[in-house]
């Protein structure tokens, strides 16, 4: 028996037909526009701002998720270790009445005591970090969001859907620019990036995974490629306590996500031994009323960590299953480029401080 599952908009143009087929001309137009302002910044026609600190893009090609905060958090943490103060910049899309939205929240748990601004300004924002004291920058979702000058772009790709969406029926992966597909670049874009980071490594075979990684090199000639995987440190109830991954093997539960890829975190669930019965997948960003539960609560109902922030206080209340990043292949480069980092006067005038009183 195989889990009954949610379609959505993502499975309808993988699937293709007439209908989906006819998106091809808006879609087009969309990567004539896109690259066209590409362009317009690459030779500086269009304005980009420097702020007074280094500023780290952690972006994708597509719209959907390729696993952007496990990676910031990890930035973070790194980033403190050397003595850095970071802060996080993000769009905010799609933010609840307080101004946060479920990316946020899920790093106030990731990224305890971390500053994060959500602005669609990001040079706005940028300069408001700057006022709490921040002296480098975490820009979530940035690498189409040029204005905003960069230090360091690390550009996301998922494995198992390295340009949106899944397999079509004769099982070729689609690639095609939005509305069409998920791309909102052509994937040369990549040339732009300063290191390219694979996620969901473990959700492919070799084979599969040696070819992306040669047409990405295609792509960005030159640039290091790291090999990444999201790792399940902990199975946490609505109360907060650590039930234990392993309590997922053998049982037969019942997914909730309102993500950008459900089918990986299908697959990490599965892998943990579980029978997943059902899976009522929901768009990114999805804001949860008490009907997407009805009718659930028979089996033990398990949900991501983006997810959970939105579910407190939901019957039935479901576990939630947090994942880590964890690089394994190519860390050495990054931390390497972490290292060689310039610093922003703030950064310098601590440090010369530092150095004065202990000199």
């Amino acid at each position: 028996m195989t889990a009954e599952r949610t379609l959505r908009i993502e499975d309808r143009l993988a699937r293709g037909g007439l209908a989906v087929e006819c998106l091809r001309l808006p879609a087009w137009l969309f990567g004539a526009a896109s690259g066209c302002r590409a362009r317009l910044y690459d030779r500086g026609w269009l304005p980009a701002f420097r702020v007074d600190a280094p500023v780290i893009s952690v972006g994708n090609l597509t719209a959907g998720g390729t696993g952007k905060t496990p990676l910031v958090a990890w930035l973070v943490v790194r980033l403190a270790e050397r003595g850095w103060r970071p802060g996080i910049l993000s769009r905010g899309y799609k933010g609840s009445r307080d101004g946060a939205n479920d990316e946020a929240r899920m790093l106030e748990r990731l990224a305890k005591g971390v500053p994060h601004v959500q602005k669609p300004d990001r040079v706005a924002g940028a300069s408001e970090l700057l006022g709490l004291g921040v002296d480098v920058i975490v820009l979530d979702d940035g690498f189409q969001h040029r204005r905003l000058v960069r230090d360091l772009d690390l550009v996301l790709v998922d494995a198992t859907r390295p340009w949106g969406l899944g397999p079509d029926p004769s099982g070729k992966m689609v690639r095609a620019m939005l509305p069409r597909g998920l791309l909102r670049e052509d994937p040369r874009a990549l040339a732009r990036a300063d290191a390219i980071v694979l996620t969901r490594v473990d959700g492919v075979d070799s084979a599969r995974l040696a070819e992306l990684e040669q047409e990405l090199s295609r792509h960005a000639p030159g640039r290091p490629l790291l090999r990444s995987s999201h790792v399940p440190v902990s199975l946490r109830t609505g109360g907060d306590e650590d039930l234990g991954v392993e309590t997922l093997d053998g049982l037969e539960v019942d997914l909730l996500s309102g993500i950008g890829n459900p089918g990986a975190f299908e697959a990490t669930v599965t892998r943990l031994g579980a029978r997943v019965v059902e899976h009522r997948a929901f768009p990114d960003h999805h804001p949860y009323t008490p009907s997407d539960l009805a009718g659930l609560g028979s089996r033990p109902l398990v949900t991501t960590a983006k997810d959970g922030v939105k579910l407190e206080g939901f019957e039935p209340c479901p576990w939630v299953l947090d994942v880590a990043l964890s690089i394994q292949q190519g860390e050495d480069a990054l931390e390497a480029l972490l290292d060689g980092l310039p610093e922003g006067s703030s950064r310098r005038e601590r440090r010369a401080l530092h150095e004065g009183l202990h000199g």
